[in-house]
């Protein structure tokens, strides 16, 4: 006789949403210290304040599209750039937690099923 090894169901836990002025702040910063400047050289370029520019790359401010136009600018990045890169962020930050392992033998991936590990 052949007993079945009963799974019990999972709850995928998905990681709450991040606010969008956070993540997009830190692109912003990751930027400009990629390019070695600082706050405020990126600020002048700008034409907004230093206070301003900082609290954007902290999440604290959200900035007007005419601001994040003109930071993309003084960065000399792309607007269409700054989006994708943001929304890989928030994908990487959303992104379902793995389940706990099942037991040794107890789940076998059926027909059309792709498994694949997440380091």
């Amino acid at each position: 006789m052949r007993t079945s090894t009963v799974v019990p169901s999972r709850r995928v836990r998905r990681r709450p949403d991040p606010l969008l002025r956070d993540v997009l702040g830190g692109v912003l910063r990751a930027e400009r210290t990629a390019q070695a400047r600082t706050l405020s050289d990126v600020a002048t370029a700008a034409r907004v304040s230093l206070a301003h520019l900082s609290e954007v790359e902290r999440g604290r401010k959200e900035p007007s599209s005419e601001v994040l136009a003109a930071i993309c600018g003084a960065l000399g990045l792309d607007l269409a750039d700054l989006l994708l890169r943001t929304g890989r962020h928030v994908r990487d930050l959303t992104s379902v937690t793995a389940p706990a392992a099942p037991a040794a033998g107890s789940f076998r991936a059926g027909p059309g099923v792709s498994l694949s590990l997440v380091a």
